[in-house]
């Protein structure tokens, strides 16, 4: 019998939809700045299709476009701007940023109450803790999928392929929130079959095209493609899609899949933002 393939656009059009209903009359409205440094075209079509989510909700966007000649420095201070705007209540800096930049620096200038990734180490380490609303989006949109899809995540073997601080490092660190014995491989795993054999669930997180085969999983397991690569014009996952989905009980398309779940929780961790920032301010105002 063939997979069940989880559908990520009607999924991530719930949590949209939920996120419009709670801003309905809300004034003012929330704003999220984008900073784009230098011109890079993934980074363009990216900001261009979070914008138009934010749209969506009743979410402002703010473009902010600084040279490729900006040095950290420069990139730090227009952070620190942002931090001091009480209009902006999320930050997201595109990534990736020019060589000379460094990333880690730059993410730790965001404010925690405005890091609407969820890259900053106040939130990392929340997400860690399983406390906290703002989780790493990619992460945070599997979990929601998985138990949108009606998986019970208690006492389920995952294995996590990939340690990005992105996306594997917080996702094997939620799924154990969950109560999943987690299993993490990466690019120095020796015998990688062994373990994805093992697994009720694989998370594909390496950015090889098409790199696990329905050899190497189990009949019967839950299967979610995080992996994005471009074959000409096509775009496919890090799962070998067709003979993986006869064998895997539950899987997700790329694209559909989970890309439009990792937006979803963006809109989301804006909203938290937005909500947060606004008790702060009003408690402010009573005391």
């Amino acid at each position: 019998m063939a997979a069940v393939v989880v559908d990520g656009n009607k999924l991530a059009q719930e949590v949209l939809s939920e996120i419009s209903a709670k801003l309905e009359g809300a004034s003012p409205k929330p704003t999220l700045a984008f900073v784009l440094v230098g011109k890079n075209h993934a980074s363009e079509i990216y900001a261009k299709k979070k914008a138009e989510d934010c749209r969506k909700v009743g979410i402002n966007s703010l473009l902010v476009r600084l040279p490729a000649s900006f040095t950290q420095a420069q990139i730090i201070n227009k952070i620190r701007e942002l931090n001091a705007d009480q209009n902006v209540d999320g930050i997201i800096v595109q990534l990736p940023l020019p060589p000379k930049i460094d990333e880690n620096k730059i993410i730790e200038e965001i404010s925690p109450h405005k890091d609407v990734d969820g890259f900053h180490p106040y939130n990392f380490g929340n997400t860690a803790l399983g406390v906290g609303k703002i989780a790493p989006c990619t992460a945070a949109g599997v979990v929601y999928l998985l138990k949108k899809s009606g998986i019970k995540l208690e006492g389920k073997h995952a294995v996590v392929v990939g340690r990005s601080r992105i996306v594997g490092k917080p996702l094997s660190l939620m799924l154990l929130n969950e109560n999943c014995t987690v299993t993490v491989c990466h690019s120095k795993t020796k015998g990688l079959p062994k373990y994805t054999r093992q697994a009720d669930i694989v998370c594909m997180a390496v950015g090889k095209p098409r790199m696990l085969k329905a050899s190497m999983i189990k009949k019967g397991a839950i299967v979610i493609d995080i992996g994005i690569n471009r074959e000409g014009e096509k775009l496919v996952g890090d799962v070998d899609f067709g003979p993986v989905s006869r064998k895997a009980s539950l899987i997700t398309p790329v694209p559909g899949g989970v890309g439009p779940m990792t937006r979803a929780m963006l809109i989301k961790n804006t909203f938290e933002c937005y909500r947060m920032r606004r008790m702060e301010n009003d408690s402010k105002k009573l005391s």
